[in-house]
């Protein structure tokens, strides 16, 4: 198991071999993920303020060595032709695509006018001279406060790549799985279930080492209905029990939670990590009260939402 991460962590810890990151200071960084949830198009470059110590890999160099060692050609391989290689298959198909903006170009031409200090910076500067905006890292460089290229437009047509052409809401497979839901309605409920919870200020669990950001409402706690307090004859605490195990958590009585239903976030239990501000507000891990023998049907994914539970005085 490798990670690349600049903490010891819960995860981390059960590592082989852990290859921490360069600082963010020392990183180039262009959002791709986060873009999607923006309120504004708009387009921003942040070169690195500090340069990498020498001999010192860049994150995007780390990945590409992984990348080599994986495909067998050992540790010690040249990763840049993994750039090119990638770099290539990306022109040539844009050259061969019809209505692209540099269709029947020679990708050795559209290669050579490509800008950047590493392999990762050239594939940047062709996405963004292959897309709709005639933009490129330069004119991101020469705009360091970013480019606000407008209001969001609609693109749901353009991008269904279903059959139909249409959100196809009840495909064969869920449609098919709906005889297993009625069957699981008809079954008399758990008194109590469990449900999980996100916080703002925990990002799943990166911000739990920073000091003003743990605390306030950003704190494990087991969110449960008053009703429920008074009828368990509950305490500060209490012990929740599932079949997969137990944990001692203290409650927050709140009445934005439905009687039966009770809610722990996830991300916490920082149990024996060498953070220490994440120490000293451990939390618990919500995955102990997690059955790995129970997966949702059609994803196979881990239910982690209406765990069965008890809960007894602490």
């Amino acid at each position: 198991m490798v990670c690349v991460d600049p903490y010891l962590n819960e995860t981390t810890r059960h590592a082989n071999v852990i290859l921490p990151p360069p600082r963010v200071t020392q990183s180039p960084h262009y959002d791709l993920s986060l873009l999607a949830f923006a309120v504004r198009n708009y387009a921003r470059f942040s070169p690195p303020i500090l340069p990498l110590e020498p001999g010192r890999p860049s994150e995007a160099e780390i990945m590409a060595r992984l990348a080599m060692i994986a495909s067998g050609q050992g540790a010690d391989a040249d990763p840049a032709p993994l750039d090119e290689l990638i770099l290539d298959r990306m022109l040539r198909r844009a050259v061969e695509t019809p209505g692209s903006p540099v269709e029947g170009a020679d990708p050795a031409e559209l290669r050579a006018s490509l800008d950047g200090d590493s392999g990762a910076e050239r594939r940047l500067d062709a996405m963004l001279k292959l897309g709709p905006y005639g933009l490129s890292l330069a004119t991101l460089l020469a705009n360091p406060h970013g480019i606000d290229l407008g209001p969001l437009e609609p693109r749901l047509a353009e991008i269904v790549r279903t059959a139909s052409g249409r959100v196809e809401l009840a495909p064969p497979r869920l449609v098919e799985d709906a005889a297993r839901l009625r069957e699981r309605l008809a079954v008399p409920p758990a008194e109590i279930v469990l449900i999980g919870r996100r916080h703002l200020r925990s990002n799943n669990s990166w911000l739990h080492n920073v000091e003003p950001l743990v605390g306030g409402t950003n704190r494990c706690t087991l969110q449960i209905n008053p009703d429920d307090v008074s009828r368990l004859g509950l305490g500060e605490r209490a012990v929740v029990r599932s079949a997969a195990g137990e944990l001692v958590v203290p409650l927050e009585p709140t009445d934005t939670i439905m009687p039966g239903v009770v809610s722990l976030p996830h991300g916490w239990g920082h149990s024996g990590t060498s953070q220490p501000v994440a120490a000293k507000h451990a939390g618990v891990n919500a995955n102990t009260l997690t059955d790995d023998s129970v997966v949702d049907a059609p994803s196979g994914n881990a239910v982690f939402n209406g765990v069965p539970v008890t809960l007894g005085r602490a």
